[in-house]
């Protein structure tokens, strides 16, 4: 407890000033933390944060360099509700020890509810994968086993949380029409989710809801049975990760989110330089506003 006070008092004389929080007034905003991939760059990798009546309340992965993504955008992890994960890999999870380790000099008096996918033979479950991190007698972080022991009085503890079970092994027939998975959910928002396709490992698109406002994240791999149109049904904001090379054209993003009724459309491009050419090719197909993806942008749905 005594090293754990330490640490606090340490992190928060050297912690430097941040900006205020960059997005507008409106009960409802979405800013890019990270529009980047697993290639080091100037972007961070990919995570979203969603704020609602001003207060960072979801965090959407936390991939390399976003956490000081998080900091500039003057969030604090006391006011998370939850995060969730669309997969495991590296550029989605990579700078969630930094997170966690940071809000040390934090004072959250409640549990921090995390989720993610389940396992197959190429992944681990979101449980293990946290456990793996921060148990405090096997994992690779335990100095900061406090976060999941269960006998620590601390009242700020991670609670990792697998979504579902996801419906296809490796060569087995995937499931004609996906369910929508609910997840968490407050008095201020609910989370759902459906599995989608992203090679071997499993991956899911998210929605988030909170007032008369939905907004959806998912890859531009991400078709899966009618599950993911259902997922995007009507949202007032889809934003879709372009990975390299996409399998989804922008075309067929485009023609996505026009036959689910999405209202505005994001991507995320990986490697800038197409901009131009995918917006051509979407706004034949998408009657929406249609914008790019970058660093602590903002958007309202």
């Amino acid at each position: 407890m005594i090293a754990r006070i330490v640490m606090v008092l340490l992190s928060g004389a050297w912690m430097p000033a941040v900006a205020a929080p960059a997005c507008g007034t409106a009960p409802v905003q979405v800013q890019v933390l990270g529009s980047g991939g697993p290639e080091l760059g100037k972007r961070a990798a990919g995570a979203y944060l969603v704020w609602i009546d001003g207060k960072p309340r979801v965090l959407i992965d936390i991939g390399t360099g976003a956490s000081l993504r998080f900091r500039e955008a003057g969030a604090h992890v006391t006011d998370l509700d939850v995060i969730l994960l669309t997969r495991l890999h590296v550029d989605r999870t990579a700078d969630l020890p930094v997170l966690v380790e940071s809000s040390l000099a934090e004072n959250r008096g409640r549990p921090l509810p995390l989720y993610g996918p389940s396992d197959n033979k190429f992944m681990p479950s979101t449980v293990t994968f946290v456990r793996a991190l921060f148990d405090s007698t096997r994992g690779a972080y335990r100095h900061l086993g406090n976060f999941l022991n269960p006998l620590a009085k601390d009242t700020y503890k991670l609670r990792p949380n697998d979504v579902g079970e996801e419906r296809r092994r490796l060569g087995a027939r995937r499931a004609p029409d996906p369910d929508i998975l609910s997840a968490f959910a407050n008095e201020r928002l609910r989370t759902s989710a459906v599995y989608v396709a992203h090679g071997a490992a499993p991956a899911l698109a998210w929605r988030v809801d909170a007032g008369t406002k939905g907004i959806a994240f998912s890859e531009d791999s991400g078709v899966n049975g009618g599950g993911l149109e259902r997922l995007i049904k009507n949202a007032d904001l889809l934003i879709v990760n372009l990975s390299v090379p996409a399998t989804l054209s922008p075309s067929a993003v485009a023609r996505l989110a026009q036959t689910a009724g999405v209202k505005q459309l994001v991507l995320s491009p990986r490697l800038p330089g197409n901009e131009t050419e995918a917006l051509d090719s979407i706004k034949r197909h998408f009657a929406g506003p249609v914008a790019f993806a970058s660093d602590l942008k903002c958007f309202t749905p």
